[in-house]
């Protein structure tokens, strides 16, 4: 991996290709990642890059991660995030990383945390079908069978049923950069992306793509 940042969605809206045609998208706000150090393999066992992203109080920060930013000169951050890079060699620290390092045309990778949708049935949850509604019926909403009688005799697990839902770690891959303007520090990805407005997410090089070239080879 060799293009990584930081980012916080704004929200979706749509644009117009060079035909005429109307693409979806949604709207990231890349402020400014600053490279808060570099890690080698000569001191910590592996190649990284650790980055901060946004703003905040320095009353807010613990010690240890104060010390941190402390050590580079730098204003403490609210958020810590490593990228192993390829090219960790060419960072530094105050080192900033902007929209620009994507172009239009890449394939990225955006990985944030979904909306949570608090407990809900099996039907919302999973996509199960429903019982009869009619008058009589005395299934609508269930789950339906549970354990099969006598065989198996126990719910299996991995059975689909009523719970949390949301909240979770969720990727979409191979998406396609829009645009990419680094004065505005702004990068419009076609489509839909997981998390709520204002979350933080992780905007990564594509693994498809590569593992395509590498199956062709």
């Amino acid at each position: 991996m060799k293009k990584a940042i930081v980012a916080k969605k704004i929200g979706m809206t749509q644009i117009f290709g060079p035909r005429g045609e109307m693409i979806p998208v949604t709207v990231l706000e890349a402020a400014p990642n600053v490279v808060v150090q570099v890690k080698t393999v000569e001191n910590d066992g592996y190649k990284a890059v650790k980055i901060g992203f946004g703003a905040v109080k320095a009353k807010r920060v613990i010690k240890p991660v104060k010390g941190q930013f402390d050590k580079v000169r730098l204003e403490p951050r609210k958020l810590l995030k490593e990228f192993k890079f390829e090219n960790s060699e060419d960072y530094s620290p105050g080192m900033e990383i902007k929209a620009d390092i994507f172009a239009v045309g890449d394939k990225v990778d955006i990985c944030g945390i979904s909306k949570g949708k608090g407990f809900q049935g099996s039907i919302k949850r999973h996509g199960l079908h429903r019982g009869p509604m009619t008058h009589g019926s005395k299934y609508h909403r269930g789950s339906g069978a549970m354990a099969g009688s006598s065989t198996p005799g126990k719910v299996k697990k991995g059975k689909r049923l009523p719970g949390h839902m949301g909240s979770k770690r969720v990727t979409v891959q191979n998406l396609l950069v829009v645009r990419a303007d680094a004065d505005k520090n702004i990068i419009l990805v076609k489509g839909a992306i997981p998390g709520a407005n204002n979350s933080v997410v992780f905007i990564k090089e594509t693994v498809k793509t590569k593992l395509k070239k590498l199956k062709k080879q």
